[in-house]
């Protein structure tokens, strides 16, 4: 079954989150008007709505020891496109939080890695050491 998400987020600029995710990133740009942007972002569609200042206050947790955004959305991607990306955000000094591994040798083992975007949103980037392990308990 091929499906993809699609969110709807408000943010602060429209131009600023295009150039974020595809000048950062490397996503696509889909439909745009002047209040409202489509990114294709590994084949998922979030739409950008322009709302001006908004506030998203949300507390953070552990996990393993590191400190996590509550609030926050990502994809998973296979080792080879997680590494090409990792390398390439690293090296443009654009990580929020840098690798971090997690659930080392045990189901949902991952590693991962975070950006913030212009509007304020956290961005994990995962890759599973085993992929069919995503939902294992």
């Amino acid at each position: 079954m091929d499906v993809n998400f699609h969110i709807s987020l408000p943010c602060r600029h429209i131009d600023a989150t295009q150039k974020f995710y595809t000048k950062i990133i490397g996503a696509t740009k889909g439909r745009k008007s002047q209040n409202w942007v489509d990114i294709n972002l590994f084949g998922h569609q979030i739409t950008f709505t322009k709302s001006g200042n908004f506030k998203f206050d949300y507390p953070s947790y552990i996990f393993e020891k590191t400190v996590l955004p509550s609030f926050h959305f990502g994809v998973i991607l296979s080792n080879d496109v997680w590494q090409d990306l990792y390398k390439k955000l690293k090296a443009e000094d654009f990580l929020y939080i840098d690798e971090t591994h997690f659930l080392a040798d045990k189901p949902g083992e991952h590693k991962s890695f975070f950006l913030r975007d212009p509007n304020g949103y956290i961005i994990e980037f995962k890759c599973f050491a085993n992929q069919a392990s995503v939902f294992e308990v």
